[in-house]
């Protein structure tokens, strides 16, 4: 039974702010607060005076009065960690959400932490690869670093997220944690239902702060998903996907917080705090000598406009970003990264070699050299150009299907086999293109390929085809 200097009555109720006066001794800043057995949760935000603490609620309160009894648990908001949450889809107390049976008789951690510090971090600046030639050749990722995703409905998001899921479980027999912030209880559903028919899901864990939970959920559901991944990074020495989508409902729920909790608003509305809350949640992202947690964000850029607090404040946190175009899902050209807009701070000599710099400047330059020529090609045609325009037109658009590849997630609709390529195979490829060594074969040589071994036994399968064709018309 818990003692009376632990226990307290509701004073006011203001939405999701409820004000609770203690007789005694005030529970500490981040205490988890209990009504009704747990029916209703508060975490404490501010002590008000000697006696009131103010709390954002984590459950609705609907059912709360004034003088109701609360109750101080004494410690912040635990999640479950270890091999039973595998598989799961969670809420952010850690409570199953997938229909299935209760996670019992495990460890549970509260679901703050500090960040890493500068002497267990890994001195070595190491390349994640992926096996996805468009993302590992011009916007490689970085162990243990933070990469922002862009991109909106139908250009691919969720189908590269599950790609990244089966191939960081098969190459690096790592863990993917997929965090869920705002979103869609529809989204949730699908996505959870789209890992499981693609064999992905025994090796993620899955939890939502969805659209419709108060916004305290959605302001802490991303430190619950951190506190799972350092307990596989840390404690069982694996390296670690994060997934997160959306970074910028991180921002906003925060937002909505501090204007419940009565602060002045900062520049466009947004919390005083905005870069303070951001960087507690960053900075916990990092590679150890352990282990590393990777993450790759989906970041929502408000009216397109980057000068946003929120996305200024992001960007500098991020080492890569990969940008999903419209238009190349709209042509079929599967992962749908724009090569020129995607970029990675680890594309650098001292990184990721001079070769594999070099190549990544060439393929940009062929390919934006091939979209200034565009126009031209559609008013006068490819044969008003220079001999050299039309050699770029033709490396570019190999290129272009080069960077497409079949993915083990979409095998059972595309009916192509997936491929995992080497960021060394995806730089010869591309390396070979650039050098003109594959400019007789057909253009279809290139498209849903894996390395380039892959396109030249295409490209003599289409030649063998167009022999006998060609035979049977003559005959």
């Amino acid at each position: 039974m818990e003692s009376e200097s632990r226990t307290g009555s509701i004073a006011a109720v203001h939405g999701s702010v409820v004000d609770v006066v203690f007789d005694a001794e005030l529970p500490e800043i981040r205490e988890l607060l209990e009504v009704n057995d747990g029916d209703v949760r508060l975490e404490v935000m501010a002590h008000r005076d000697a006696r009131t603490v103010r709390t954002i609620a984590l459950t609705s309160t609907g059912s709360l009065s004034r003088g109701q009894r609360v109750v101080a648990t004494g410690q912040p908001l635990t999640v479950p960690v270890g091999d039973e949450v595998l598989g799961r889809m969670l809420n952010i107390f850690g409570e199953p959400v997938d229909g299935g049976e209760p996670i019992e008789g495990v460890s549970r951690e509260p679901i703050y932490g500090a960040g890493v510090s500068v002497k267990d971090q890994a001195e070595e600046e190491a390349i994640f690869e992926t096996g996805i030639k468009a993302i590992d050749v011009l916007a490689p990722l970085e162990r243990g670093g933070k990469a922002g995703l862009f991109g909106g409905a139908g250009v691919g998001k969720t189908v590269l997220i599950t790609e990244l899921i089966h191939n960081m479980s098969g190459r690096y027999q790592g863990v993917s944690l997929f965090c869920g912030i705002g979103e869609r209880n529809r989204e949730a559903e699908e996505l959870h239902r789209e890992m499981r028919e693609a064999g992905v899901l025994d090796r993620t864990v899955m939890i939502f702060g969805q659209m419709d939970t108060p916004p305290g959920v959605r302001f802490r559901v991303g430190h619950a998903a951190l506190r799972i991944a350092e307990y596989f990074r840390d404690e069982t020495y694996r390296d670690v996907l994060l997934l997160v989508d959306n970074i910028f409902r991180f921002v906003q729920a925060g937002s909505e917080v501090s204007g419940l909790m009565g602060h002045l608003p900062s520049r466009v509305g947004y919390q005083p705090t905005l870069a303070s809350e951001l960087a507690e949640f960053e900075e916990r992202i990092a590679s150890t000598h352990r282990g590393s947690t990777t993450s790759i964000q989906a970041v929502y850029v408000p009216a397109d406009d980057f000068t946003d607090p929120a996305v200024v404040h992001t960007f500098t946190h991020l080492s890569a970003l990969v940008v999903l175009s419209r238009r190349r899902a709209s042509e079929g050209l599967y992962p749908a990264v724009d090569p020129l807009e995607s970029n990675s701070r680890m594309l650098a000599p001292h990184i990721v070699g001079e070769r594999h710099a070099r190549v990544a400047r060439n393929v940009r330059q062929t390919l934006a050299e091939y979209e200034e020529l565009k126009d031209i090609i559609a008013m006068l045609g490819i044969e008003e150009l220079a001999p050299e325009d039309r050699e770029t037109v033709r490396r570019a658009r190999r290129l272009e299907r080069f960077l497409t590849q079949p993915f083990f997630s979409t095998e059972q609709f595309t009916n192509l086999s997936g491929t995992f390529v080497s960021r060394e195979e995806a730089i010869a490829g591309c390396e070979a293109i650039l050098d003109g060594e594959c400019s007789d074969w057909p253009e279809q040589a290139f498209f849903m390929v894996g390395t380039i071994e892959d396109a030249r036994t295409k490209a003599e399968a289409l030649e063998e085809t167009s022999r006998a064709e060609a035979g049977g018309d003559i005959a």
